[in-house]
């Protein structure tokens, strides 16, 4: 179950963190995944390392939120082979209310975080069609729809990606293109380590314990677990599954009252 043999998957931020977890289940499920990332020698490494564990990924130096760049990268892996997969991974953090946000702040967020999901979907879409259909898998929050402190940039941008979510599964159910995305809640990534050195020097065992348990079921998440995921959702199992946001959130939504 769940073979990704013979498909060709794009993974933005496909480098590290939720990203490179994602990018190593779909490889490991038999993919050919194509790596795009901001930064080159990231991207290189992570792909090098996956072909080292027998299977095959390639890496791109991608700004996904230069719309020009995305469109001349994405066409040149569809020249080679036909994309089947592509998974809106990429997108950066801020934390600030409306006072605290800056105009430059807000324009970075949107500039990566929901314009960057656009461009991709712009460059892949008809590739997608002309293939017959395929999968797209976006990574939205529980940020889009819960009222998180001190988020106020940052959900304003996952709650677009849930938006972009369902118009793009409305928009493209006759052409075979099934849309859906993942609202994690707190993940344990090397972002939320650097977060936690630099903001709280000398107490991050305590600072991580606390944001731990914020989740009810006591934890936060593994990259791995969010990888487990997407690779069902684009896998052929989940083939009736569009139009759909899956909280990943250990109870975070639900059972938080």
């Amino acid at each position: 179950m769940f073979s990704l043999q013979n498909k060709t998957a794009l993974v933005t931020g496909g480098a590290s963190g939720i990203g490179l977890a994602i990018s190593q289940a779909f490889a490991t499920a038999g993919a050919h995944v194509h790596i795009l990332d901001l930064n080159a020698d990231q991207a290189e490494q992570a792909a090098s390392a996956i072909r080292q564990a027998g299977h095959k990924a390639t890496g791109h130096a991608v700004d996904v939120s230069n719309q020009q760049q995305a469109i001349d990268v994405i066409g040149q892996i569809a020249a080679q082979e036909p994309i089947n997969i592509l998974v809106n991974n990429a997108g950066v953090s801020h934390i600030g209310k409306v006072e605290t946000t800056s105009e430059a702040d807000f324009d970075r967020i949107f500039r990566v975080n929901v314009k960057g999901v656009y461009n991709c979907l712009f460059a892949t879409i008809p590739h997608l069609k002309a293939n017959g259909g395929g999968v797209i898998l976006n990574m939205a929050s529980v940020a889009a729809t819960l009222g998180l402190s001190d988020r106020f940039a940052y959900s304003m941008s996952k709650g677009a990606v849930l938006t972009m979510t369902l118009s793009v599964a409305k928009d493209y159910l006759a052409d075979n293109i099934r849309c859906n995305c993942i609202s994690p809640a707190r993940v344990h990534t090397p972002f939320v380590d650097g977060f936690l050195a630099k903001s709280y020097p000398g107490r991050e065992a305590e600072m991580f314990e606390k944001l731990s348990k914020s989740q009810p079921i006591g934890r936060m998440a593994q990259p791995a677990e969010v990888g487990s995921l997407a690779l069902y959702l684009c896998s052929d199992e989940a083939g009736f599954v569009t139009g759909c946001d899956y909280p990943l959130d250990g109870g975070f939504t639900r059972l938080n009252a």
